[in-house]
């Protein structure tokens, strides 16, 4: 990563001043196994929630599954059964589909770490409540994919913005073009536009 970072930092000098300001990028160990579906699990719970509402419901989900989430587990204890973890109909749903997907063999994380990005995305959006940036979120922080550019979430459109003084924020076709100069480090960027944006929010931009 350092010498990712060195490269970066020279290329542009607003990518120099955010690795200052900020140091290394944190990412979670690239996840294998079971842990990959726990992972995807986890994302589908957090879509569109505060995040302590949504540590309270993965942690009801994950202590009512005895402690483990499984595709196993997941259909053992049906729709119904996970809504009354506290999770809503459409992602009791999403969950249900993501576990019966990988039971069937139709979504495989045996050997998703060998499919390439545009194939990963292809592989996990055909499961319901999965979306281009689920898939996107789960090629960065699950398999610590290092090019990764989700031009269509919001907090990279405003910390890019932010960061490099725009007026407004790019369009996500504009935000790829903007971003093909950082190849194939997109993933270092994209977080230092996440701390730009959490900056400009603490500052009450």
């Amino acid at each position: 990563m350092t010498v990712a970072l060195d490269e970066l930092s020279s290329r542009d000098p607003v990518v120099a001043g955010l690795v200052a300001r900020h140091g290394r990028p944190q990412f979670p160990a690239r996840a294998h196994g079971s842990a990959r579906f726990e992972s995807l699990a986890r994302s589908i719970v957090f879509q569109q929630l505060a995040g302590n509402a949504a540590t309270a419901i993965h942690r009801r989900l994950v202590e009512g599954l005895g402690g483990e989430v499984t595709p196993e587990a997941i259909l053992a204890c049906g729709p119904e059964g996970l809504r009354a973890f506290g999770l809503s109909g459409a992602k009791a749903a999403a969950l249900t589909d993501l576990a019966s997907k990988v039971a069937d063999g139709k979504v495989s994380f045996a050997r998703i770490g060998r499919l390439s990005d545009a194939e990963v995305v292809e592989h996990l959006v055909q499961v319901r409540g999965v979306g281009p940036w689920t898939a996107e979120m789960f090629l960065m922080f699950t398999l610590r994919r290092p090019d990764v550019w989700p031009t269509g979430d919001y907090g990279v459109r405003a910390g890019y913005a932010a960061a490099w003084g725009l007026a407004a924020m790019p369009s996500p076709r504009e935000l790829e073009a903007l971003g093909e100069r950082f190849r194939p480090h997109r993933s270092l960027v994209a977080w230092y536009c996440w701390r730009a944006a959490e900056d400009r929010r603490s500052d009450g931009a």
